[in-house]
């Protein structure tokens, strides 16, 4: 359409130049010349352009006497007047081209859009004929079709049997279905009559499986689902943890950032909070700090307690005006304390003390948010294999026309428990529900379900146990919609006025809470709880129900009404009992740590990270000297052993001493070498910075309270460090190339290769002395200074050496092994003194024997060798003196110092700053595990200094919560 547009476009402009040229030429030679022939290069003369012009107005004068068309008399006025006209055109065509153009590039993008988002439909081609074939084949389908309708005449009679025939086969499968239910029912199989379960059990009956294998198969399925559950929840668990974590460190870059920019330290601005808000602050705070109830913790609050599945959630949801909780079918789904925090407001919101998010409670998304963060800090707060836990989970609702007050709801009462229960959950529960029923100022909302038998209660005793005489118990009666039903009249009215059980209450009340859909909002459920009261036979019959004992906006403002006169009648007394408590505790503190300021846990864990990381930026500020020296000793006590023990005496032993060392050295470093030195590597920097650790200690300005947990900290760290797994390529590569090397270059490298062999050779001898000197027992003059004696293994051990010794003399250069005549002669002449040994008893003393015997030899041509290096450059591997055990340690002299430079580079360069991070890691785990700290940071100093801290918080909330509790009475 585009190009059909754009060439009549030009057809029509082309025409409208022709006609605006012909009339300009009449009037104006030049533009006639100009627009219709431009002069040619050989016309160059004036007579040729006065015959064209000539020739043009002949044209024009003549006109078009094909098309019968005359030129209009020549008025100047009218051709300025198409020229205005044509270039006014001449411009809208950049505009309508332009558009035209656009429309057709996003007309083009749209349809490349379109056809990207269709499936792909190539396989079609494989299973379907294409072009004139496929024609050929609609062609042929239409014309079978046109043949049978014509062939086929159906007789109306024939027809109505059909449609006969079809309804008796539908009536026979019904039957037949209904039969193989009712067999399946005589055969013990449960059938829940619901379409998709039927269908589920008419397929497994059309496959041919078993009852068993149906229940096995689904036992397994309801397995895996529960395990699919549990991974979600944990992952959400997770997940809720580290939002938690970023809102907190979100909290704490703001305040940062309002301190930078104001570029002083300034305080936050107080907002005036409402008297709720104070007091469930101060709720929050005792929380933590007396949870036994025991001392000081009396204040009001309303305990919501009853039966499980009672309704007493629902209960708080409707004096909340929000259903805020996750729901069950008879699950228990409380498996915590919920403090809810009742405000008044302009908007209906919710939000978690330890959270900034507010959740809008008129929307339904952030409902279903509310009641999933809910159920993940409940699963969160139990722990341990445990059913249900004892934190709080604290929360505020505000919203318009709410009554303030605080709530706490409790997991139900349970008389009988399930397999998946811990087995302490019914006593833990118990415990629970007395534990915050028992504070004596506590309000009880004791409910109580209207639908099931009243003998059938546990939370009326448990509550009679707790309030005999009723002074703070409140009475809720639920589901009285199904109780209508249900039960007596005057059984109801037995109940509400106190005279059916035993126990009393301040007062009775009936509610309604549900009509049993999950989907029902709260405005739906009140306003059938209204109808419900102003229909039902109960609220009309005389006597019966009072009207200030029904509905959920009467019980809670009695509920209210009741909390605010508790908390006067109760609040200065429990703010002198925090008085006289911190007076106590500031007491001991300075008559215990009179020079120390009261510092709490985190700020001590503050203090000690602190000085941890400047413990590792001082690990980077060491010398390389010190670490050279730390990595050469940590390296050669890691590889000394293996160097005597397979590769020096068992080249000593053979013929060809060089080749086999080579061959020793090449295997070694291409093996064992370069791990062993990167674990060299790392035991040298955790030493060194265990070192610094304890260097500080030293310190006058030392504090002992952080050690254990320093010592935690770099435990952990050094635990999950590890040295980078390409190093030991690295080092792999370094370490052969430096063994090819079998030349000593100077004197100066000579006499420390003989030094370094004459100081190993003297620590394995006196390492193989230890070892002799155990076998044989103490000498002469120990024995007599030291009152010592010698066992009788020594004295045969002492008979062998000395024939063993006699054959060293007689050979020095006797091989590492005994001959068989040896051992024999050994024997014999043991045997004339009356000493029965066998050959292993002489192997096992011949051993330390002759090692001594030939580190001796060792350390004498090493001694040799000292004075010999100009010798050996010139002779080399012929030198009269040899010297092949000082090549040898040169050679390891030389890879130990080398690799040692490679690792103290890695050490300083990048092993130095992954341990700072792992360090930094284990801290801010440690930071965040609250019973960590309080294992590592302990002691009676911190512990004072906590519960002082707490006192004093506590002390001074109360305080300014009375105070605005006197400016608002």
């Amino acid at each position: 359409m585009l190009r059909i547009y754009q060439n009549t476009y030009r057809r029509t402009a082309r025409k409208a130049v022709v006609y605006s040229t012909k009339v300009a030429c009449c009037n104006h030679s030049t533009l006639c010349r100009i627009t219709s022939h431009p002069r040619r290069p050989q016309d160059n003369g004036s007579s040729s352009s006065n015959g064209n012009h000539q020739r043009h107005e002949e044209f024009l004068l003549a006109g078009n006497p094909a098309r019968g068309w005359q030129m209009p008399p020549p008025s100047r006025g009218y051709g300025m007047l198409v020229v205005r006209i044509l270039r006014g055109a001449l411009k809208l065509r950049y505009l309508v081209l332009g558009g035209a153009i656009g429309g057709g590039v996003s007309l083009s993008k749209k349809y490349e859009d379109w056809k990207d988002g269709l499936p792909d439909f190539k396989w079609l081609e494989d299973a379907m004929p294409q072009g004139e074939r496929w024609s050929q084949f609609s062609r042929n389908l239409i014309e079978v079709g046109s043949l049978v309708k014509n062939a086929i005449d159906v007789d109306p009679k024939l027809k109505q049997l059909g449609e006969d025939k079809l309804s008796e086969w539908r009536s026979w499968f019904d039957s037949r279905l209904d039969d193989a239910i009712e067999a399946a029912d005589y055969q013990g199989v449960q059938i829940v009559e619901t379409k998709d379960d039927l269908k589920a059990k008419t397929t497994v009956a059309a496959l041919g499986i078993t009852s068993d294998e149906s229940r096995k198969k689904y036992e397994k399925l309801q397995s895996q689902v529960e395990t699919l559950q549990t991974e979600i929840m944990n992952v959400q668990i997770k997940y809720q943890k580290e939002l938690e974590k970023m809102e907190k460190e979100n909290r704490e870059l703001r305040q940062q950032y309002l301190i930078l920019k104001t570029n002083k330290k300034t305080t936050a601005k107080k907002i005036k909070k409402s008297l709720i808000d104070m007091y469930s602050e101060v709720l929050d705070e005792l929380s933590g700090y007396d949870t036994g109830y025991t001392m000081a913790d009396h204040l009001p609050r309303v305990v919501v307690v009853g039966d499980q599945s009672s309704g007493k959630t629902s209960v708080l949801e409707s004096i909340a005006k929000a259903r805020i909780f996750p729901r069950g079918s008879g699950e228990m789904m409380t498996r915590a304390p919920v403090k809810v925090t009742l405000a008044e407001g302009p908007y209906h919101v919710a939000q978690f003390r330890d959270s900034d998010r507010e959740y809008d409670l008129t929307k339904e998304s952030d409902l279903q948010e509310l009641r999933r963060d809910v159920e993940l800090r409940m699963r969160a707060s139990v722990r341990g294999g445990k059913t249900v836990s004892n934190e709080v989970i604290s929360m505020t609702v505000k919203g318009p026309g709410l009554q303030r007050m605080v709530l706490v709801d409790l997991p139900g009462i349970i008389s009988t428990m399930t397999v998946d229960m811990a087995s302490d959950t019914k006593d833990s529960i118990h415990q629970m529900t007395k534990h915050y029923m028992s504070n004596p100022n506590a309000i009880i909302l004791c409910i109580q379900d209207g639908s099931v038998d009243a003998e059938r209660s546990n939370v009326t005793d448990l509550v009679m146990q707790c309030d005999p005489l009723g002074r703070r118990t409140i009475f809720v009666l639920t589901k009285v919609d199904l109780a209508e039903e249900l039960a007596d009249p005057d059984r109801i009215r037995k109940i509400l006025s106190g005279k059916l059980f035993p126990m009393k209450a301040l007062g009775y009340y009936a509610v309604v809470t549900g009509r049993g859909r999950k989907d029902d909002n709260i405005d739906a459920i009140r306003q059938y709880e209204e109808d419900f009261f102003k229909n039902s036979k109960l609220f009309h019959r005389r006597g019966v129900i009072m009207p200030h004992q029904v509905t959920s906006r009467n019980l809670s403002l009695a509920v209210s009404d009741r909390f605010w006169k508790m908390v006067r009648e109760t609040i200065e007394q429990q703010a002198d009992a925090f008085k006289a408590t911190r007076f106590n505790l500031e007491t001991e503190w300075k008559n215990n740590f009179p020079r120390l300021r009261e510092s709490g846990r985190d700020e001590l864990f503050d203090k000690a990270k602190g000085e941890i990381l400047d413990e590792v930026v001082t690990l980077s500020q060491i010398s390389a000297k010190k670490w050279d020296d730390a990595l050469n000793s940590k390296l050669w006590e890691k590889l000394s052993n293996y160097v005597f023990e397979t590769i020096y005496l068992p080249a000593a032993q053979s013929d060809s001493f060089n080749t086999m060392v080579d061959i020793k050295l090449r295997q070694w470093a291409e093996q064992a070498l370069p791990a062993k030195s990167v674990e060299a590597g790392w035991e040298a920097l955790q030493l060194e910075f265990i070192s610094l650790m304890e260097r500080s200690k030293k310190t006058q300005d030392h504090d002992g309270i952080f050690d254990q947990l320093k010592s935690a900290v770099v435990d952990e760290a050094i635990r999950r460090h590890s040295w980078e797994d390409k190093a030991i390529d690295m080092l792999r590569v370094i370490q052969l190339n430096t063994l090819e090397d079998r030349f000593v270059h100077d004197k100066q490298e000579w006499d420390s290769a003989v030094k370094f062999l004459e100081t190993s050779v003297n620590a394995k001898l006196v390492q193989t002395e230890e070892t002799l000197a155990q076998m044989f027992g103490p000498g002469q003059l120990r024995r007599l200074t030291h009152w010592q004696y010698l066992t009788q293994d020594q004295q045969k051990r002492r008979g062998v050496k000395n024939e063993l010794d006699k054959i060293l003399k007689n050979d020095t250069k006797h091989l590492p092994t005994l001959t068989h005549d040896e051992l024999t002669t050994v024997r014999k002449n043991l045997q004339r003194d009356n000493v029965d040994v066998d050959t292993d008893y002489i192997r096992q003393t011949w051993f330390p024997v002759y090692r001594k015997h030939f580190l001796q030899q060792a350390l004498q041509r090493a001694k040799d060798c000292r004075k010999a290096y100009y010798l050996y450059t010139q002779q080399g591997a012929e030198c009269e003196i040899s010297c092949s055990d000082v090549v040898l340690f040169w050679r390891i002299q030389q890879v130990i110092k080398i690799t040692g430079n490679a690792l103290r580079q890695q050490v300083i360069n990048r092993e130095a700053r992954r341990l700072d991070k792992e360090i930094k890691a284990v801290l801010d785990e440690f930071s965040d595990d609250e019973e960590k700290k309080g294992y590592l940071l302990t002691g009676k100093r911190v512990l004072l200094a906590e519960e002082l801290i707490k006192v004093r918080q506590i002390q001074e909330k109360l305080e300014e919560f009375i105070n605005s509790l006197n400016q608002e009475k």
